[in-house]
């Protein structure tokens, strides 16, 4: 005679099964979750940009320059000023179309305003044969109008800590280089936008807001929940009752 499963291990496959799909159609929700996060902030940020264009007028704080001007965020501006070329940074390995090189950030002193921004000013490819050499880029000292997006503090690549000196760098950390320059820089920057020009691209890649990923994984998840839906009810309920019986 076939043998019939005790009733603790069915008891423990339900369980089992129970947990799992839960488990896998949580995940599923979770990624549904920041799917809509993610498609909120993008909104967010595309209305932002195409609110009317500031000037430096706006960036007039008078009080903490640490602010981040969260309100104005991803605004269009245009900022009239002077460069202050010797504090440029040359960020490595960054990438633009693919190509390994560096971001040139220099301060930007506002015409009037009597206030400094870190310009992300483009992309430029670094020296496959010396690898501290700086690419030649613009230096005007004339008075130079810049036009972007205000965006936050350049984010931070791996790193193995210490502090950063040299117009090569890792990374730039906030309050370190206002230290080091004494510029009261708020924690925003200018992404410089606009055709290629002082030996920098501007080809900044477009912020996926990841939406399809997301939505690929919560079908995965749910896809997976269903399945062990599935083969529960086939092996454990299906299946038993379509063997035949043996006398």
């Amino acid at each position: 005679m076939t043998e019939k499963t005790p009733g603790r291990q069915r008891w423990l496959l339900l369980a089992l099964a129970v947990l799992s799909g839960s488990l896998t159609f949580s995940l599923g929700l979770w990624q549904l979750g920041r799917a809509a996060e993610k498609t909120s902030l993008q909104q967010a940020r595309t209305q932002q940009a195409e609110k009317p264009v500031l000037n430096g007028q706006n960036l007039k704080v008078g009080a903490d320059p640490s602010d981040a001007r969260e309100d104005l965020l991803h605004r269009r501006m245009v900022l009239t000023g002077h460069w202050q070329h010797q504090h440029t940074v040359y960020l490595e390995n960054r990438q633009m179309n693919a190509k390994p090189g560096f971001f040139v950030l220099t301060p930007l002193k506002l015409e009037g305003v009597g206030t400094t921004v870190l310009v992300q000013r483009g992309w430029v490819q670094r020296s496959f044969t010396d690898r501290t050499a700086l690419p030649p880029v613009g230096r005007s000292s004339e008075r130079v109008e810049v036009a972007g997006n205000l965006a936050p503090w350049p984010s931070r690549l791996y790193d193995f800590g210490g502090k950063e000196k040299g117009p090569i760098r890792q990374n730039l950390d906030w309050q370190e280089f206002r230290q080091e320059t004494g510029l009261d820089l708020p924690r925003y920057t200018l992404l410089q936008s606009g055709a290629a020009s002082e030996g920098l691209l501007r080809e900044w890649p477009v912020v996926a807001s990841g939406v399809a990923k997301h939505h690929g994984y919560a079908f995965q998840w749910f896809g997976l929940s269903a399945l062990i839906a599935l083969l529960y009810v086939w092996f454990q309920i299906v299946q038993p009752r379509r063997s035949p019986k043996i006398r």
